[in-house]
C-alpha cells in the first residue's frame, strides 16, 4: 500500500477520484545494471508541502548519492484512463527558495519549469547516473486503471497521453516541451488488477490479461519514442505482496519479461486495520504469529520466484516507516496482543515516518525489542506499540537481498528518515558490505 496526503485525497475528490525500449533492449539495459545492486527510492509529490522535506533533503542527508533510481509518486488517471497531474503547482509551478532548492539557487519568475520536477533536473545534474521514473496511481489513485487497460483503444490512448505528458513534457500552462527530459521512464503503481484495492477502485476479471497488454503497449509506444529521442526508456511496476492478489491480477511470469525490473511490496504484512499487533515487514515469519496465512519478506519473495520472477528483477521493498496500535495489552512486550484501535501519530492514525519514531527512544518511556530470528524490530511502551525498521534491521535486509541473489531494494519513502541518512546508511551498508 504506497499511502497519499491528505492534501492529495482532497484534491483528488475535487476532479471526481474516489522510456522505454524494446523488451529485448530492456533486458540488455538490465543487463548492464546488474554489475550493482539496485536502491530505488521513491519521492513523494507532497513531501516539501506537508512535511517540510524539499528534495535538496535527501542530498544534504546522504540518500541521493546512494540510489540507482527515483520514483517521483504520483501522476493519475482520469475516469477515461488519461495521464493527468494531481497538483501542477507542486509538480512543475512551486517555485522554490534558495534554502531548499537542490542547486542553492532561487527560482525565479516565468522560467519555464519550477516545481518538483525542475528540482528533479536539478539532482539528475548532480547526479548524472541516477535515473528517474514518474509512479502512476498509488493506493489512492488507482481508481480508473481499469478503464485505461480495458479495450486496445483505451491502452493505447492511455499510454500515448502519458509519454506526451512526463516523457515528452508537455505540461499544461507550460511552455511545450518544458518537463522534456526530466524522467527515464514509467513507473505503474496499480493497486490492485482485478482485485479490491482502495474503495471506490474499478476493478473487473479481465483485468488480469488486460495489465499484460497494457504492458506490452507501454513496450511498444516508449520503444518508438525512445528511437525518436535516441534513448531508452524503462518500465517498472510495483507488484504485491498478497498471493491471492497475485494469482487473480497478474501473469507474473509475462509481466516480469515486459519490466525492466519490479519493485516488490515487502511491508504492510499487518497493520491497525486488524486488531492484533503485528510486524508489518519481518524478513521471516516471528514465532507465534497467530495469522493466516503468514506473510514475510521471505514467503513473499518466494512466491514471485515461483511464479516466474528473475531473482534479478525482485527489487525488494522496505520501510521508512512503522505501523502502531494503542490500547495493547501488556504482555509479549506487546507483540501478538490486542489493541482498541490505531496508534496517534503525526500524520496518520497507526503510521508514521521512521525519523519521528525513532524520537520515542529518546524520552525514555518506549522499550526496543528486537527479534533477530525473524528480522523485525519494535517499540513498545506498556501500551502503545510500533512495528518498524531501524538501521540494524535494514542492513540485515540488504544483507537478505544480496544473500538471495535479488535485483535491490525498493524504499517507501525518502521522507521517513533523519537528516543524517540513518536508514538508507544501514540498508547500504547490507546491499554493499565491506570487502
Amino acid at each position: 500500500m504506497k499511502r497519499w496526503s491528505a492534501a492529495f485525497v482532497a484534491g483528488a475528490l475535487s476532479i471526481g477520484l474516489t522510456a522505454v525500449a524494446s523488451p529485448a533492449q530492456a533486458h540488455d539495459h538490465d543487463h548492464h545494471q546488474r554489475s550493482s545492486v539496485r536502491t530505488v527510492g521513491y519521492y513523494t509529490q507532497w513531501s516539501a508541502a506537508d512535511r517540510n522535506i524539499p528534495l535538496r533533503y535527501v542530498v544534504e542527508n546522504g540518500t541521493a548519492a546512494k540510489l540507482t533510481h527515483l520514483n517521483y509518486a504520483f501522476g493519475l488517471l482520469d475516469e477515461q484512463g488519461s495521464c493527468i497531474s494531481s497538483d501542477p503547482v507542486a509538480d512543475y509551478q512551486k517555485r522554490f527558495p534558495a534554502d531548499q532548492a537542490v542547486n542553492g539557487k532561487a527560482d525565479k519568475p516565468g522560467q519555464a519549469l519550477a516545481g518538483n520536477l525542475n528540482q528533479i533536473k536539478q539532482l539528475k545534474q548532480k547526479f548524472p547516473k541516477l535515473r528517474v521514473y514518474i509512479s502512476l496511481g498509488g493506493w489512492i489513485g488507482s481508481t480508473y486503471f481499469s478503464n485505461a487497460a480495458l479495450t486496445p483503444q483505451s491502452r493505447a490512448a492511455h499510454v500515448k497521453s502519458c509519454i506526451d505528458l512526463w516523457l515528452k513534457g508537455n505540461l499544461p500552462g507550460a511552455p511545450a516541451g518544458a518537463g522534456k527530459g526530466v524522467f527515464d521512464g514509467i513507473d505503474l503503481d496499480w493497486e490492485w488488477p482485478s482485485t479490491e484495492g482502495n474503495v471506490g477502485n474499478i476493478v473487473r476479471p479481465e483485468d488480469k490479461q488486460n495489465f499484460t497488454e497494457l504492458l506490452r503497449e507501454y513496450r511498444k509506444q516508449l520503444s518508438k519514442q525512445g528511437s525518436r529521442d535516441r534513448r531508452t526508456y524503462d518500465l517498472t511496476a510495483f507488484l504485491p505482496a498478497n498471493r491471492e492478489a497475485m494469482d487473480r491480477g497478474y501473469e507474473l511470469a509475462e509481466v516480469y519479461k515486459l519490466l525492466t525490473f519490479a519493485t516488490v511490496q515487502g511491508y504492510d504484512y499487518h497493520g491497525a486495520w486488524e486488531k492484533t499487533s503485528n510486524q508489518q515487514s519481518a524478513l521471516r515469519v516471528p514465532e507465534g504469529d497467530p495469522t493466516t496465512p503468514k506473510d514475510s519478506g521471505e514467503i513473499v519473495v518466494d512466491a514471485h520466484i515461483q511464479r516466474g520472477a528473475p531473482r534479478d528483477k525482485i527489487t525488494l521493498g522496505v520501510p521508512f516507516f512503522g505501523r502502531g496500535w494503542t490500547g495493547v495489552t501488556n504482555q509479549n512486550n506487546g507483540l501478538f496482543q490486542q489493541s482498541t484501535g490505531p496508534a496517534p501519530a503525526t500524520y496518520e492514525a497507526g503510521f508514521d515516518d521512521y525519523r519521528t519514531l525513532k524520537s520515542l527512544l529518546a524520552g525514555g518511556k518506549y522499550k526496543l525489542y528486537r527479534d533477530d530470528k525473524a528480522g523485525h524490530a519494535w517499540l513498545f511502551d506498556g501500551t502503545t506499540f510500533w512495528t518498524y525498521d531501524d538501521p540494524t534491521e535494514l542492513k540485515r535486509k540488504g544483507q537478505f537481498i544480496r544473500d538471495r541473489k535479488l535485483g535491490g531494494a525498493m524504499i517507501w519513502s525518502l521522507d521517513g528518515d533523519t537528516s543524517r541518512g540513518e536508514l538508507i546508511k544501514g540498508l547500504h551498508a547490507g546491499l554493499h558490505p565491506r570487502r
